[in-house]
């Protein structure tokens, strides 16, 4: 069976620090479960930056990579989250992709009572259940009860 394909949304590559502590955890986590993951970071390494032209590049390589993959896992933390992961997230929304997503940043960023980020991110998820495809610890990602477990295996 061929793996799934996961397009991890995340500010983080474009940290240092948050490159080398925070998204290692995130890209060997969803790998142990079985899943092919797609960092955009990585996948565009090979683009010189110092060239003109270089950022139409990326964002077009960035969206032909949600168009094709399977699924979309999108770190959502600050307040507002990163407008690129949001961008990713519409698109991934847009084409029906499933969406899971990842907070554990503790601040309030809604317009909802009932959902913990803007309503539109969960426009994504099914109306009920909408939990189960949000993850608040990287041990959580691990849940079998949870659906992303679900779907890799589905």
């Amino acid at each position: 069976m061929k793996k799934k394909t996961i397009y991890l949304a995340s500010p983080y590559g474009f940290s240092k620090q948050w490159k080398a502590r925070l998204l290692p955890d995130f890209l060997s986590t969803l790998e142990e479960l079985g899943a092919e993951v797609w960092e955009p970071f990585q996948r565009n390494s090979q683009v010189d930056c110092s060239l003109p032209g270089w950022a139409y590049k990326i964002a077009t390589s960035d969206l032909q990579d949600v168009k094709n993959a399977n699924a979309i896992f999108a770190i959502v933390n600050g307040t507002p989250p990163d407008e690129g992961v949001m961008v990713e997230l519409g698109a991934a929304i847009a084409l029906n992709k499933p969406t899971f997503l990842f907070r554990d940043d503790f601040r309030k960023c809604t317009d909802s009572e009932d959902y913990p980020l803007n309503l539109m991110l969960f426009a994504g998820m099914p109306n009920l259940h909408w939990e189960d495809y949000f993850y608040t610890s990287i041990e959580e990602i691990k849940n079998p009860d949870k659906a992303l477990i679900r779907w890799i295996n589905s």
